[in-house]
């Protein structure tokens, strides 16, 4: 079977106008183009990068949802005021309650609408935080962002959806203080769209060297698993037309990043999720895998031991097809057993050996007694070969971004609407309070670019 090429359009195929005008090609920008389209908009996105696809390309777990026909499908009965709850605590109960609420209560409905599509994430895994198995991914249990831009783009080429690469957009244009177009950098020149609706969906500052000194001064040494694209453009836009920017300080750190090497390399949650363990130069366990983002890297940063490590065996590895990639590249190390992988890793052999004993009887037994963990023990660490990934946290994600109200429209410094103006995805804040959930960000992207495709086609019908 061909692999898919999309092909985006020359910059000389710029319309002067558009009903709905997206910023950025990520998951989110995708997903509201479809959704915007298919309400009757003549809708065009432009993304500053060559490649398409954004930091939605990196996600490797799968999609947070609650309630699915999938979940039901494999006898998992879950409820939405559990994932409510979780997420809440998970953000320390700083979420924008109204954002969550509608996140959650749209979650289903957005799996079943990549289903319509073509897109189907039919396997399910856990992610830190969650009590369930609502990580909803592909049933090749293959990474689920570029499985979901790649389904994205074969609908917008089939549907003919304008996509504009290698389009920088420097200017929001503003017609009083509504924003009514804009202004691109493009190959054929700086080129002014007029445009009813735009939407921001170009993802967070996690690249941003500049920002991060001004928002985290305390993290700007840390790397990023972030593509390079992420700089906050779209956080700088906004601010030029007065919007609100609120939370900037939360700044995600992903406890799990390879990081020994030029390139920095995210080792997805569902490695942890599907029964892998961390341990210590001295080969002991010494966090909970799946609590929340924060606690795990904050216990790995604490070792003051030039990181941690991943363990796990064959049959994880199986579950969790990006192991492969990671292997591919060099992060995996090998032993026949757990004593030649602890020469291999240079940690004590016999703790290892009798940490993962003492791990294994906790899945058996269903009763971590050290560490409290009770999710993602669906199997031990038993079938050799067996495998080590070094890790480190890694500055993953920001929190903050664009004040929106649960419509996805822009607020503006004194909290007014702002005519014309939505933002949806990393680039705004609120929903995640200080601590973003494995498995929420993938949801985010799909839930909110409806929800901003929805709402840009009721603000254009009604005026």
């Amino acid at each position: 079977m061909a692999k898919f090429v999309f092909t985006p359009k020359d910059s000389s195929e710029i319309a002067e106008s558009y009903d709905a005008v997206i910023v950025g090609a990520g998951g989110t920008g995708l997903t509201a183009a479809m959704q915007a389209h298919e309400l009757g908009l003549k809708v065009a996105v432009f993304e500053k990068n060559e490649g398409l696809g954004g930091n939605t390309n990196k996600a490797s777990s799968g999609m947070n949802a609650s309630e699915s026909n999938v979940q039901f499908a494999q006898g998992i009965i879950d409820n939405k005021e559990d994932f409510y709850k979780e997420t809440l605590k998970g953000g320390g109960l700083l979420n924008d309650r109204d954002m969550l609420r509608y996140f959650v209560d749209h979650s289903a409905v957005a799996i079943s609408w990549l289903e319509d599509h073509g897109i189907d994430l039919t396997d399910l895994t856990i992610t830190g935080g969650m009590s369930k198995k609502r990580a909803h991914r592909p049933a090749s249990m293959a990474p689920v962002g570029g499985y979901l831009v790649t389904g994205l783009l074969k609908k917008i080429q089939e549907e003919d959806i304008p996509v504009f690469n290698k389009a920088k957009v420097t200017k929001l244009v503003q017609t009083g203080k509504a924003v009514t177009g804009i202004e691109v950098e493009t190959e054929s020149g700086l080129k002014k769209v007029a445009a009813k609706a735009v939407l921001l969906a170009s993802g967070g500052f996690g690249a941003s060297k500049e920002m991060m000194k001004k928002y985290r001064p305390d993290l700007v040494d840390y790397k990023t698993t972030n593509q390079a694209g992420a700089t906050g453009d779209g956080l700088k836009l906004a601010e030029a037309v007065d919007a609100q920017l609120m939370q900037m300080e939360y700044v995600q750190v992903h406890p799990t990043a390879q990081t020994d090497g030029a390139r920095t390399f995210l080792i997805g949650e569902a490695v942890r999720g599907e029964g892998a363990i961390l341990v210590n130069r001295a080969g002991k366990r010494f966090v909970n895998e799946l609590n929340t983002r924060k606690i795990v890297s904050n216990a790995i940063t604490g070792l003051n031991e030039d990181g941690a490590y991943l363990i796990f065996d064959q049959g994880i590895r199986d579950h969790v097809k990006a192991v492969e990639f990671y292997d591919a590249i060099g992060l995996v190390k090998h032993g026949a057993s757990l004593g030649e992988l602890a020469s291999e890793i240079g940690v004590d052999s016999s703790n290892l050996e009798a940490t993962v004993k003492t791990w294994n009887e906790a899945v058996k037994a269903a009763d971590d007694s050290e560490f409290g963990r009770t999710t993602g023990m669906d199997r031990g660490i038993e079938k050799g070969p067996f495998f080590a990934i070094h890790v480190h946290p890694a500055i993953h994600y920001t929190m903050g971004g664009i004040h929106i109200t649960p419509e996805t429209k822009a607020l503006d410094t004194n909290g007014n609407v702002i005519s014309g103006l939505y933002a949806a995805g990393e680039v705004s804040g609120g929903l995640h309070g200080n601590n973003r959930i494995g498995g929420n960000s993938i949801a985010e992207t799909v839930i909110f670019g409806r929800q901003a495709g929805i709402q840009m086609a009721k603000f254009i019908r009604e005026n």
